[in-house]
């Protein structure tokens, strides 16, 4: 995967003692974490709220996480997260993101998280609400 353009979504964060591990880094589960607070700070500044489209009934589900550990992140480290945005396929949105590491500019992560809407029914479908999100 590559860098994100400069024009992507982009959130800040920190390392929290309580998310690391043994090994003293973050544990790799924790960066789903970060990933999903980031895809869900993107959706507000589109105007979009994860819990109102669920209300609506447009309930946004991931289908595949695609998940490029570069290094680790320790307590107390800053970092950013961006999102962009791609049409999968008819029913499919991407996500692209990257974590990177402020005080070194390092790439942590890389990863393409797909999605897909579903209705009351269970079925999937592209809601114009996703489509606003390109």
């Amino acid at each position: 995967m590559s860098i994100l353009a400069p024009t992507a979504f982009t959130t800040s964060m920190s390392v929290r003692d309580y998310e690391c591990d043994m090994q003293g880094v973050v544990n790799n589960a924790v960066y789903q974490h970060y990933l999903e607070h980031a895809r869900h700070e993107f959706l507000k500044s589109r105007g979009l709220d994860f819990a109102a489209l669920t209300a609506q009934g447009i309930i946004v589900v991931v289908i595949r996480a695609e998940l490029d550990y570069r290094r680790s992140l320790r307590s107390g480290d800053d970092f950013v997260i961006s999102v962009a945005t791609e049409r999968e396929s008819r029913l499919r949105l991407a996500f692209v993101q990257q974590i990177v590491h402020v005080a070194s500019g390092a790439v942590v992560m890389d990863a393409r998280i797909v999605t897909t809407a579903v209705n009351g029914a269970g079925k999937p479908y592209f809601p114009a609400e996703l489509q606003s999100l390109l």
